[in-house]
């Protein structure tokens, strides 16, 4: 099966937050049987680290949690908005920059923040996911804990977007209906 439906996360170096939350929504991708119609990957702002692995820490909390990671940094350019469905700036910074290098209108609304997938409700009230770069250990296991928090948001929004167009069910046996929606 050929993805569908293609994902980019982008933080400023591709080296902590955006290989992070690839690697999370990959693995939930596949929890809920979408592997194959979903590609995932991410990238960064700038090009400082490009070619370099994940940042060890990055890595660290991912295996920790139980997410594998395999990652190479690359730097995002306006090209890759024509084979993209969504764009998910990590922090508010990215989202400006990401919508100014946009082409036009259409690929500029494909840019979204990966906190307004979190429940209004949510755990954390900041939307930008802050970079652990400068910080210790706590601040990648932060950075995980939010961008799990917006996870279940954006499958949703995925899963949504792939029922529109025909290809898949809105509600799946991994993710059955609610009770209200029965």
């Amino acid at each position: 099966m050929n993805p569908v439906f293609r994902v980019c996360f982008v933080c400023t170096g591709n080296i902590c937050r955006s290989p992070m939350a690839e690697s999370v929504f990959r693995a939930h991708i596949a929890d809920a049987g979408l592997g194959g119609l979903v590609e995932i990957g991410s990238a960064g702002t700038d090009g400082w680290h490009e070619g370099d692995g994940a940042d060890p820490r990055t890595v660290s909390v991912l295996t920790s949690a139980g997410y594998p990671i395999a990652h190479r940094a690359r730097q995002f350019t306006a090209s890759w908005f024509a084979g993209l469905d969504l764009v998910i700036a990590l922090d508010s910074g990215h989202l400006r920059t990401l919508r100014r290098l946009a082409p036009g209108p259409d690929d500029a609304a494909k840019v979204r923040l990966l906190g307004s997938y979190q429940d209004a409700d949510g755990p954390w009230r900041e939307r930008d996911v802050p970079d652990p770069y400068y910080g210790g250990h706590d601040g990648f296991e932060e950075c995980l804990a939010m961008i799990e928090a917006a996870t279940d948001g954006l499958l949703e929004a995925v899963r949504a977007a792939l029922a529109a167009e025909g290809h898949v069910p809105l509600h799946s046996p991994h993710h059955p209906q609610k009770k209200e929606d029965a």
